[in-house]
């Protein structure tokens, strides 16, 4: 793994948590700025998407991871009202599920670059998938539709808190 992807995987942790952890009004941004993250990445990224031999099968496999851990990250935040605003709070739980995503991101690519390389390989050549390129688009698409999940989660916890229904339950009408 190059100095260039540590910062990139640490920059997106440290991205992430500044962004999330703790308790935060419900903004335009919280929307706005992660959609442009995930599109720039996107098609900074994904410009040229392997599909020969098996790659869109592990591509597909890092979408999966991707909606399983965005749903697990969505999981652990908490949406309710804090003087008249509506917030999200993320905690330490949030915290560790992007910790454990992100590193053990790295720590995948520190091996398969170095002493895993062998291994990498040869599961790649057994399951026809290209070459690094691969696994590089089935990692991204796994960060992207995290994010990319999150945010929807957040979208329908935000209707759902702001429907007739909900407002008259935080009002305390019966």
């Amino acid at each position: 793994m190059s100095t260039a992807q540590w910062i990139l995987n640490l920059a997106l942790l440290g991205w992430v948590l500044t962004r999330n952890f703790g308790t935060r009004r419900i903004t335009r941004s919280t929307f706005l700025v992660p959609l442009a993250v995930v599109a720039t990445a996107g098609g900074w990224f994904l410009r040229d998407l392997p599909t020969a031999g098996h790659d869109l099968g592990l591509e597909l496999v890092g979408i999966g991871a991707g909606l399983v851990l965005g749903t697990l990250a969505a999981a652990m935040t908490r949406m309710h009202r804090h003087q008249g605003d509506l917030v999200v709070s993320a905690g330490t739980a949030f915290a560790a599920v992007w910790v454990a995503t992100i590193g053990g991101r790295m720590l995948f690519a520190q091996w398969a670059t170095h002493t895993g390389a062998r291994t990498i390989g040869e599961f790649s050549m057994r399951h026809q998938i290209t070459g690094a390129d691969a696994w590089t688009a089935a990692f991204v698409l796994m960060a992207l539709t995290m994010v990319a999940v999150r945010l929807v989660v957040t979208a329908v916890q935000v209707r759902a808190h702001r429907s007739p229904s909900a407002a008259l339950a935080e009002a305390g009408a019966p």
